[in-house]
């Protein structure tokens, strides 16, 4: 296709993606589902699972194969601006006064699902046809280790102010322990993704490049951050301006050396200043990321997830087994380690549905592993579902937490529900 027919093509593609997700997410409001979730299988939903099942022609109409890259670059651009805001959010949930637990759940969440995820690749090997040619048994289950490890930090936070869990002992919980899981699952995911050519110079210059990035962070980042939000010359549009050329310039750099654009961009989140005019930049960027740009790389990646593939009785075991092996190392491994910490049962059990939630995160990760090259159709579909599952059942496993207590079955005493307030006074 020409550039002159791309454009068109390209309008008309993006009207249908984000009239459709809207209408799923009407539909799926209704049963308290939140956004993110309706977006995700709307993406699904438009890809060859089902239009593309039902009226290949149309699928194919809509989304020509030329289309696909237009779809990934401008996704991207969405992506960067909502990491950017996630790693905006990191910072702002103060973990001092529970760290403690916080640390705890947070490594339980991280290593459980890691272990169960490697280990299942490693006993699957050979018998499900889950694992790209080319790439190491290794490789593969560290990437599904990690990539079960993660928590979806941006949508834990939308749910719990959503629900205005920000003051209770388990969202306040449920925040530090989810800001900690990403970090360390980001991390490692650079680790993989080094160490996936098998030659040394990527991982040198990944290596390298990543500790110099990290110097210039530490040394000049927070202060030319500051610099930017704190001058008064450029007014409002300059500061805009400046942010959206910096995360872009960070993203082009993260990118050439093998992190990917994902971290750079939660990098200048990070280093953000907490200030009023900073809120009004990422109040105006995050708007645009998540009503017209993420459900774009949402149906870029429902293009590329194939629950046909599922149709193979091994697959089909393997990803079931996916999704009882996360749920038990997140679900399962949080609320051990919280009660673990002293914990009531009450709270414990919400900390582990809303650790659960894998959400866009995963969906990220996903992607950057297949762009890669380290991660085939099959286990792409596989891990696609897994996020669809765990993040689909937080917030009715949250409404069913709510209705048993409310009839008695666990009922939290005085003593301890003022005590929980008391404790929950933490910072959101």
């Amino acid at each position: 296709m020409t550039p002159p027919q791309l454009a068109p093509a390209f309008f008309i593609a993006v009207v249908v993606i984000l009239v459709f997700c809207k209408a799923v997410a009407w539909l799926l409001g209704k049963a308290g589902q939140p956004a993110v979730v309706s977006e995700m299988l709307a993406g699904v939903l438009l890809g060859p699972s089902l239009l593309g099942l039902l009226l290949p022609g149309v699928q194919h109409a809509l989304f020509p194969a030329p289309l696909l890259p237009l779809l990934y670059v401008v996704g991207q651009v969405g992506l960067v601006l909502y990491m950017f805001q996630a790693g905006y959010a990191f910072t702002g949930h103060r973990i001092d006064r529970i760290a403690g637990t916080a640390g705890a759940v947070s490594l339980a969440g991280v290593s459980a699902p890691l272990v169960l995820g490697a280990l299942l690749v490693w006993a699957a090997d050979g018998l499900a046809p889950v694992r790209k040619a080319g790439t190491s048994v290794g490789v593969t289950a560290a990437f599904v280790g990690v990539a079960l490890a993660i928590t979806a930090f941006p949508m834990l936070a939308r749910i719990i102010t959503e629900r205005g869990l920000q003051r209770t002992r388990h969202g306040s919980l449920s925040l530090a322990s989810g800001a900690l899981d990403d970090m360390a699952a980001w991390i490692m995911l650079a680790v993989v993704l080094a160490f996936a050519s098998g030659r040394p110079g990527p991982v040198i210059i990944t290596g390298g490049g990543a500790v110099l990035f990290g110097l210039v962070l530490w040394i000049g980042g927070r202060r030319a951050a500051g610099a930017l939000m704190g001058s008064g010359r450029s007014g409002d549009q300059g500061r805009l301006l400046g942010t959206v050329v910096l995360l872009f310039l960070v993203a082009w750099y993260t990118d050439r050396i093998g992190l990917y654009a994902v971290f750079g961009a939660f990098a200048v989140g990070v280093v953000m200043p907490h200030t009023a005019r900073t809120d009004r930049v990422v109040e105006t960027l995050t708007p645009i990321a998540a009503t017209v740009f993420l459900p774009l790389f949402f149906t870029y990646s429902g293009l590329r997830t194939e629950f046909g593939l599922l149709g193979d009785p091994a697959v089909l075991l393997f990803a079931i087994a996916c999704v009882v092996l996360a749920i038990a190392g997140k679900f399962g491994a949080c609320w051990a380690a919280a009660r673990a910490r002293g914990e009531s049962n009450a709270v414990a059990l919400r900390v582990g549905a809303l650790m659960n939630a894998r959400g866009l995160m995963q969906l990220i990760a996903l992607n950057v592993g297949l762009e890669a090259g380290i991660v085939g159709p099959a286990l792409f579909t596989i891990l696609v579902l897994v996020a669809l599952v765990t993040t689909v059942m937080t917030t009715p496993l949250l409404y069913w937490l709510d209705r048993r207590d409310a009839r008695g079955a666990e009922p939290i005493s005085a003593t301890r529900r003022e005590r929980d307030i008391h404790h929950s006074t933490v910072a959101p």
